[in-house]
């Protein structure tokens, strides 16, 4: 029985009621990272309450894709309540989504992402609650003041460094830890994706154009000015696409299971290293009712899988190496994150590059002997 979706799984946890105490980790874990996050511009707050809430990536099971659930303005569920986003995070042996939340004057961990218009990383600077009213900072939230009059203008200076990786952890990941003030937000009283927001994610899965492997990262609805209205006038696309990491479906597509390319079912990559790869599998030896064939094509089969092990060191070493450099150079994160990202690649490429040897080879194996009709009885 297959694993349950992890957008029915979201469904599920967003319509409970009850308070959580602890920031919910969605009960699937995917091998290869989220893309990188889009570049886009924020639609303008729509009325006094709304808090901004940036888009992420999600987790489609049964399309083995992400797809992107647009940032959106949300009237806050109560007073004093501020958004904390959801993010993705290295789990040991794959990424696990944690869920956003509400809490009372606090901003729990989000994973170190930078998302953006107030939330870069640690904390929100894009407005604060003053009484039962919230104020917005202009210089990081679109605001029409002649409409919107609770505004200030505090400069935000981002000392880390930018990157528009979505997820922590793991290879290439952002690393960071959770504050003291961020592990407190976790144990407050929370409350989870109000309905608009579970509309809005609904409606976001239901819509073929922001998969992963439709948009190349750059969907065209990349922002709204209210929850599920993905029709406005408002809307807003990607300028600018974030990098995919990796899956399945990553070389396109746009289908179901039934319809994927040719050229998908190349096995790919999810690892970053070489040494991260599973072993090499090898196939029973042949049996093709003729010894000496079978002798033959066992030969070819164990000189292709010596030179891809061969092919496996190399390119660890050479990875190895450019990691040494990179010390050396006390090179920043967003130059490491280039680094790894070329390196895994390289890996796919080399996983591409084995899976059509063995195909190859396969194909030139000889047919088994027929055996020869009986004979018949006079």
């Amino acid at each position: 029985m297959r694993n349950i979706c992890i957008f029915a799984f979201m469904m599920m946890m967003l319509a409970t009621p009850a308070s959580s105490v602890a920031q919910v980790s969605v009960g699937v874990t995917v091998a290869f990272a989220p893309p990188d996050l889009p570049v886009y511009e924020q639609p303008i707050c729509p009325e006094e309450g709304y808090i901004w809430t940036p888009g992420f990536w999600a987790w489609d099971e049964d399309y083995d894709d992400y797809y992107w659930v647009p940032g959106t303005w949300v009237l806050a569920p109560e007073v004093g309540f501020l958004w904390t986003p959801g993010y993705w995070a290295w789990g040991g042996s794959g990424f696990v989504f944690y869920e956003g939340y509400w809490s009372f004057q606090l901003v729990g961990f989000y994973g170190g992402i930078n998302y953006g218009y107030g939330y870069f990383g640690h904390g929100y600077q894009g407005g604060r609650w003053d009484g039962d009213r919230f104020f917005y900072n202009r210089a990081v939230n679109n605001v029409n003041v002649s409409i919107i009059h609770n505004v200030y203008n505090t400069t935000v200076i981002n000392e880390r460094s930018v990157t528009r990786v979505s997820y922590n952890g793991g290879n290439g990941g952002i690393q960071e830890r959770p504050t003291t003030q961020e592990e407190s937000a976790a144990h407050a009283r929370h409350i989870p994706p109000v309905a608009p927001q579970r509309e809005h994610v609904q409606a976001a899965h239901s819509n073929p154009q922001l998969r992963a492997s439709v948009n190349r990262g750059k969907p065209p609805i990349a922002a709204t000015p209210k929850p599920a209205a993905f029709n406005d006038r408002g809307v807003v696309p990607a300028r600018e696409a974030g990098a995919i990491h990796g899956g399945p479906r990553n070389a396109g597509g746009n289908a179901g299971r039934g319809n994927v390319p040719p050229e998908n079912n190349i096995p790919r990559a999810t690892a970053v290293h070489p040494n991260e790869l599973p072993p090499i599998e090898r196939p029973a030896p042949p049996n093709l009712g003729n010894p000496k064939q079978d002798q033959k094509y066992q030969k070819q089969q164990e000189t292709m899988y010596a030179q891809q092990e061969k092919d496996r060191q190399k390119l660890q070493q050479q990875q190895e190496r450019e990691h040494q450099q990179l010390a050396r150079q006390n090179a920043d994160e967003a130059r490491k994150q280039q680094v790894e990202q070329r390196h895994q690649q390289q890996t796919e490429q080399m996983v591409q590059k084995h899976s059509q040897q063995q195909q190859r080879l396969q194909e030139r194996q000889p047919p088994p002997r027929s055996a020869p009709p009986p004979k018949e009885k006079h």
